[in-house]
């Protein structure tokens, strides 16, 4: 079994679009569409109808952005980077290319 690229409360940076060079921690990932969404990136208004339990108005929402306009992020380099398998502690881990530590 393949490991995954991006999961959940992954760091990521957008590498394309409007969001290009901007980072956030993934909320969740759909591997059968190929998408995720990430808190602060790919936000659009949204019109949301007054309820008992909300005031309703325009609020912000992140929509889905496609798996590969997305890159794990390496903090010590501050970029973006590959990744490969590896092991850490005796156990299979992902591991960063370009610094070469466990994400």
């Amino acid at each position: 079994m393949a490991i995954a690229r991006i999961k959940k409360n992954d760091t990521v940076i957008c590498t394309c679009g409007n969001d290009a060079g901007k980072t956030g921690t993934v909320m969740s990932v759909d591997p059968k569409k190929g998408t995720a969404i990430v808190g602060g990136l790919n936000v659009h208004k949204k019109a949301m109808r007054r309820t008992e339990k909300t005031a309703g108005g325009l609020i912000d929402k992140e929509l889905p952005i496609k798996l590969c306009k997305l890159m794990p992020y390496d903090a010590d380099k501050k970029c973006g980077t590959r990744v490969k398998s590896g092991e850490k502690d005796g156990k299979k881990a992902r591991v960063s290319v370009k610094s070469g530590k466990a994400l």
